[in-house]
Formats: C-alpha cells, sequence, structure tokens
C-alpha cells in the first residue's frame, strides 16, 4: 500500500492508483467531468485539477498516479484558481440556456459552475453552434451545443456497451461528438449514455421536456423484465411514471439498466390499459363490476369441478408475476384439487425440472460473471437475451477471460469470442456431446458418449482446460430446447472434468421464483404445451399472452368452456371470457427472485389506474369466494412470509432451494438425435406484455428487426 497526505488527512491507497481513487476512498470530493468510476480514464476536462507539492503546475487527479509521501491540496488557493480557469474555458462557448435545458436541476456542470464559475465572462466572441443529430427513438442530441468533450459517451460505448457507436472528431471548438456516417445508437444498453452525460448534451427522447428534475417524487423498484433483476429508481409525477433511471447495486447491476428496463415504463399508460373487468356476453364485451365479475369466475370454476372434475381447470402463469402472485395462483389451483398449472410457457423438454422446491438457477453470484477467465455459453443470444449479463461477461473478456460458444447463428455479442461452433439447434446435443468427447480426450478419460469431435469442438475443450474461474451457461434457447435435459447433462459432465459451474440464464425476472412457488405441475398436471393444445374446460391466464408468451399457440383454448385472462392490459380477447384488471409492477407490491437466487420486493410506485387490482388481491379474494383455504392474508408481504420464511429483501434464497443437478442417467443416456421443432425464444423487445407495448422500444432497430422476421426469434 502508498500512504500519502491528502488535504492533511494520511490515506493508504494500492500502489497505481490515481490521486482521485484516494480522495474516493477519504470521501473527498474533487470537481469533475470526464472521470467516471467504470470508465477508463481520460484527462479530457482538467476540471479535477489538485496542487500537488513539489510539481510544477495543478495536476489532474483523476490520472496522477499516487507516491509513496505524496502530498495533495485539493482546497489550496493553487487548486481552486486552476479548477476556476477550467471552468471560465468550458462555459465560452457553453450556450447560456439553463431555464429551457431538460438537463436542468439536475446537471453537473451547472452545479459545479455555481461553486468554480464566474459572475461574468471575460468572453465576448460568438459562441459555437452544433447541429443537432438524430441517432434514434431513445436518446435525444438535439442540443449538441452544450456538449463540453468528456467523451464518457464515447468511452460507455467502447469499454462497457462493447460497440463503438459515438465518437469525437475535429479539434478544439469544431469538436463533435457525432456516429461519423449518420447512423442510429442501437445498443441495448444505449440510455446509460444518457445518465452519465454531465450535462443537457444527450437526454432522454421519451422524457424530453416532460417534467422537471425537482418535480419528480423517486421510488425504488426492480425490473420485471429479464433475470438480472436490476434495481431501479422510478420517477413519478402526479401518479404517474414519467422516467426510470438506475439504481446502484454492485451485486446486481452496477449502475447500468438496459434501455428495455429503462423505456418499458411507456407501457404502463397505454391505450391498451385495461383499467374495469369486462365480460363477454353474446360475443360482445360488457365492462362490469369487480363483484360481478369475480362471482362468474368463481361460480364457473365450480360448475367446471363439479361437471367434468378438477382436471379440466388449468392455470397459466407468466415467469414475469410476483413470487405472491404466483403462490396464491397455485394455491388457487391445487386447492381446486388440479395440478395443472405451469409457467414454462416457452419449453419443450418438461421432463427437465429441478426437484421439488427447487430452482434451476444461474449457478454463482451474477457479480462473479465479472471475473470469469473461461465461459461457455450454449443456446443464448447473450447480448439480446440478457444485456446486463453479457456486459458483466465483456468485463471479463477485457481482463483476458476467453468466451466460447455454442450457437445457431453467428451473432455479434459486442465482446471478443474465442471460439464459435455454429451447429443448427436440432444438432445442439451431438455439437455438446463433440465437446465432452474433446475434454475426455485431453484429460485422457473415458468419454460418457460417443461422438466427432469437429475442430471447434477441440479448440472449445482445450479453451475449458485452462483458467480457474470457469463457467458453463445455459441460455433461454437451451433451456426451451427439445433435448433440453441431454444438453444440461452434458454440460455438467463437462463442468465436473474442467473444474466448471453450470448455470442457466434463466429467462424472466421471476422464472427463478416461478419454481420455488411451484407453478409447475405436479403428478398428473398437465404442463404448458399440454393446457394449451387440449380441451380444457376452464382456463386462467395470469399475466400471460399465450399467441405471444408460447410455442404451442391457442388451438386448443377454441373449445374452452371458460377462459379468464388477468392483465394489466386488453389482450387475449378473441380467446377469453373474462377480463381482470391486474397492476403492473409500478401498480403493485411484490417480490422477485433474480438467476442468482436474491429475493427483491418492491412496493407500488402510483396508485392502480381505473379500477386495476393487484393480482395477489384478486386471486386472494377468488379464493375465499370459493371457500378455499389459505386466502387470508392482508398483504403481500404476509403472503411472502409464508412461502419464503426467513428469507428477507436482498437475501440469497439459499443453495438447498438452488440445484442444476441432472434427471435421469446423465451425460451417458444423452439423446443425440435430431431435435424435430426449434426453441422458442422471444425477441428482445417481445419477452414481455410491457416491452411489447413500450412505443419507443418498438421503433428500435431491434424490434423492426424482429418484425420483419417475425415474433419469435
Amino acid at each position: 500500500m502508498v500512504e500519502i497526505e491528502l488535504d492533511g488527512q494520511k490515506v493508504e491507497i494500492a500502489p497505481g492508483s490515481m490521486i482521485m481513487h484516494a480522495a474516493e476512498k477519504a470521501g473527498t470530493y474533487i470537481p469533475h467531468f470526464c472521470y467516471h468510476k467504470k470508465l477508463s480514464i481520460a484527462a479530457n476536462c482538467r476540471m479535477c485539477l489538485v496542487d500537488v507539492e513539489k510539481a510544477p503546475k495543478p495536476m489532474p487527479a483523476c490520472a496522477t498516479p499516487v507516491t509513496q509521501g505524496m502530498i495533495v491540496r485539493t482546497k489550496s488557493d493553487k487548486a481552486i484558481k486552476a479548477q476556476q480557469s477550467v471552468m471560465e474555458f468550458l462555459l465560452i462557448n457553453h450556450p447560456l440556456d439553463c431555464p429551457i435545458c431538460d438537463q436542468g436541476g439536475e446537471c453537473q456542470l451547472q452545479d459545479l459552475a455555481v461553486g468554480y464559475g464566474a459572475g461574468a465572462s471575460r468572453y465576448e466572441e460568438e459562441k459555437r453552434v452544433v447541429f443537432h443529430k438524430d441517432v434514434g427513438p431513445l436518446i435525444s442530441m438535439e442540443e449538441m451545443s452544450r456538449c463540453i468533450h468528456c467523451t464518457r459517451c464515447v468511452r460507455f460505448g467502447q469499454e462497457v456497451a462493447g460497440a463503438m457507436e459515438l465518437g469525437m472528431s475535429h479539434r478544439g471548438e469544431h469538436a463533435e461528438i457525432e456516429t461519423f456516417i449518420g447512423d442510429t445508437v442501437d445498443s441495448e444498453l444505449s440510455g446509460n449514455m444518457i445518465d452519465i452525460c454531465p450535462v443537457g448534451a444527450l437526454t432522454s427522447k421519451p422524457f424530453r421536456y416532460s417534467a422537471r428534475t425537482w418535480e419528480l417524487s423517486r421510488r425504488k423498484s426492480v425490473s420485471p423484465h429479464d433475470s438480472t433483476g436490476a434495481n431501479l429508481i422510478v420517477q413519478v409525477k402526479n401518479h404517474k411514471v414519467m422516467r426510470v433511471v438506475p439504481f446502484e447495486n454492485e451485486a446486481v447491476n452496477e449502475c447500468w439498466i438496459a434501455d428495455r428496463d429503462r423505456f418499458s415504463y411507456e407501457s404502463l399508460d397505454s391505450a391498451d390499459r385495461l383499467t374495469a373487468p369486462m365480460l363477454k356476453q353474446g360475443g360482445e364485451w360488457k365492462t362490469v363490476d369487480w363483484q360481478t365479475a369475480l362471482e362468474y369466475v368463481a361460480n364457473g370454476l365450480r360448475q367446471v369441478k363439479g361437471d367434468h372434475g378438477a382436471s379440466a381447470i388449468g392455470l397459466l402463469a407468466s415467469p414475469h408475476s410476483t413470487l405472491e402472485e404466483l403462490a396464491l395462483a397455485g394455491a388457487l389451483v391445487r386447492g381446486l384439487g388440479s395440478e395443472n398449472i405451469d409457467s414454462r410457457l416457452r419449453h419443450a423438454d418438461f421432463g427437465n425440472a429441478a426437484a421439488a422446491g427447487a430452482a434451476r438457477w444461474l449457478g454463482m453470484p451474477i457479480a462473479d460473471l465479472s471475473s470469469l477467465q473461461r465461459v461457455l455459453v450454449v443456446g443464448s443470444n447473450l447480448r439480446k437475451d440478457h444485456p446486463l449479463f453479457a456486459q458483466r461477461i465483456r468485463q471479463a473478456a477485457r481482463h483476458g477471460a476467453q468466451v466460447n460458444a455454442l450457437i445457431a447463428a453467428d451473432q455479434d455479442w459486442a465482446l471478443p469470442r474465442k471460439n464459435t461452433l455454429i451447429a443448427d439447434s436440432s444438432v445442439w446435443v451431438r455439437a455438446l456431446a463433440g465437446v465432452a468427447v474433446a475434454v475426455a480426450a485431453e484429460k485422457g478419460v473415458q468419454a460418457p458418449v460417443a461422438a466427432e469431435s469437429s475442430d471447434e469442438a477441440k479448440a472449445i475443450a482445450k479453451s475449458l482446460m485452462g483458467g480457474e474461474r470457469k463457467a458453463i451457461l445455459l441460455g433461454n434457447a437451451a433451456a426451451h430446447h427439445e433435448k433440453a435435459a441431454s444438453l444440461l447433462a452434458l454440460a455438467n459432465w463437462i463442468a465436473q472434468q474442467t473444474g466448471a459451474q453450470v448455470g442457466y440464464l434463466t429467462e424472466a425476472a421471476n422464472t427463478v421464483g416461478a419454481q420455488l412457488m411451484g407453478a409447475v405441475p405436479g403428478q398428473g398436471g398437465l404442463n404448458a404445451t399440454q393446457m394449451l393444445g387440449q380441451s380444457l374446460k376452464a382456463l386462467i391466464l395470469l399475466n400471460t399472452e399465450p399467441v405471444d408468451d408460447s410455442a404451442a399457440g391457442v388451438a386448443g383454448l377454441d373449445t374452452a368452456g371458460m377462459v379468464v385472462t388477468l392483465s394489466p392490459f386488453q389482450t387475449n380477447m378473441d380467446i377469453s371470457d373474462v377480463l381482470l384488471p391486474i397492476a403492473p409492477f409500478s401498480e403493485t407490491s411484490g417480490s422477485f427472485v433474480n438467476a442468482e437466487g436474491r429475493l427483491q420486493s418492491f412496493h407500488a410506485v402510483v396508485r392502480p389506474l381505473g379500477e386495476t387490482r393487484p393480482a395477489w388481491k384478486v386471486l386472494r379474494v377468488l379464493g375465499n369466494l370459493l371457500s378455499l383455504s389459505g386466502f387470508d392474508a392482508d398483504s403481500s408481504q404476509a403472503v411472502l412470509t409464508s412461502v419464503l420464511p426467513g428469507v428477507k429483501h436482498g437475501d440469497l434464497v439459499g443453495a438447498a432451494r438452488l440445484s442444476n443437478a441432472d434427471v435421469g442417467a446423465g451425460a451417458a443416456a444423452a439423446d443425440q438425435r435430431p431435435a424435430t421443432v426449434a426453441p422458442c425464444v422471444a425477441a428482445i423487445y417481445q419477452l414481455d406484455s410491457l416491452v411489447r407495448r413500450a412505443t419507443s422500444l418498438q421503433l428500435t432497430r431491434d424490434a423492426k428487426a424482429t418484425a420483419q422476421s417475425g415474433v419469435l426469434a
């Protein structure tokens, strides 16, 4: 450790650290613009000039390494005058339009100008004007005259998002941040550029000019989309969600969120919102009160059970539903005597399930993805399926990790891949068996199966034999594969031989939680495909749209006696008999369990729209109308406590509840025959009902590409 003196305080810091790092450790604030703790050092802005004893001039704190015995003063006259001079230069060309700037009130330049700016400028020359740019539906670059060339956005694209979509051209007062060829900014993490921009140059296009920062209430929440469980700050005005930004949590999402976490809030006030219960009478939809709708559903379920038995009743639940909703949904169906409940809407191999009460999971803490040295990803478009996991693995690759892939088509992951084995999804088992055989040859052990190893398979095996921290990660396509159990068995064998961990990236915000809550069929119960393909007499759809969420379609629902949809939106209208408006994540309290098994609870940030009610309350009332036991909880917290006792917000649910163990006879029983159907995987902006209705997200290049090729990718 190196010891320096900072403003009279002794600070110990690791060799190679900068003065800025020592200041952060000591809790001393040094003004800055270009420095960001997650980005490389650029030393562009010079705002962090400090007084270093024996140095001939002020030195930039972000780019000056510490040395033993160094004496630094951040508040001496020399440092303050240097910082004031830099501020004067920054403001020479900066427009004086704070009252109309969309960044007003949360602008770093505005804040520091108060402390370091002069009351008047000595420069009277005409200010420069930079022409605005159109870079897509998410980021506004309408006021690039405000840019101070800190290059945070450029470095973010290069280092975090993995794609250099912005760069700086020209020099001096002619310098501009631009895309060079008039292209758009299309990264799935692009919205983070808005957060890290210290001025009003990059702003949110959907939020633009809709509210001032001091008008907004800020409330914590959790993303309901992919399995990262990104922590959010939801900003609210007049009981309406106006903006979503990240809440920093190093263990989960660091200080980043994906664009679908940031911009999906647009759907919360879409024209599709269902605001009152509806019944279909004579082929026409009628708005009714809650009492009428719930009694209709309860009477219908009683009649179906009496006439056809409980096995004629089923429930399909979205894995984006909360733990509390899934727990009560399971209690409702099983209370009626049926085991027909499933949340694995896109699966094809329903035999590949963890033991009762356990769940498939990531196999390691999310934060450990950043420090892996060897990775094999099987069946995932990593960048689009899990943007924040991809960002973690991208950081590992920047530090020398070898990333290998078994995928169906060459994809741009915006990170370097060491080896890529491209094989049609129908023969993934055979391809992974080839890797297993190559590993066996490398180790001189008996292979579990007989298979041919391609050159790529041998290269992947050799890669996995090196390094210390290793993982084999099964993506959404591998989880939904017709031979998912064989893929898992082979992955486990390879991991055992190479010292790697095996994990599922897991698809949805609550895929792990749904398994823990038993949202899978019990003994004799029908799975999701069977429920949609057979003629059940009553089917409840909890927050799901089978046309978009399932590979099976809705052919079996045409003859169903009663289909009940619980959704925030007017959906499933062709197949449903009852629509019950339930609250999206912003209007209800609840909990998710993310891919690493971390329980995260959240509260409603706005009041329910119209007659919307939280789904857990709707299910509780239905249970009471049907005289079922276990429906007496008066809060979502009470439901959570009853199903996950002793587990609190932020806790991991425990290893006993998480398992990626094989089913059946293991790798030796891997079925290498070609699969008959391709895995059903949702595209990035078709994952759930919220992102499908977010206007700006549907205008992105990714969404347009999906629209041209079909909903499922």
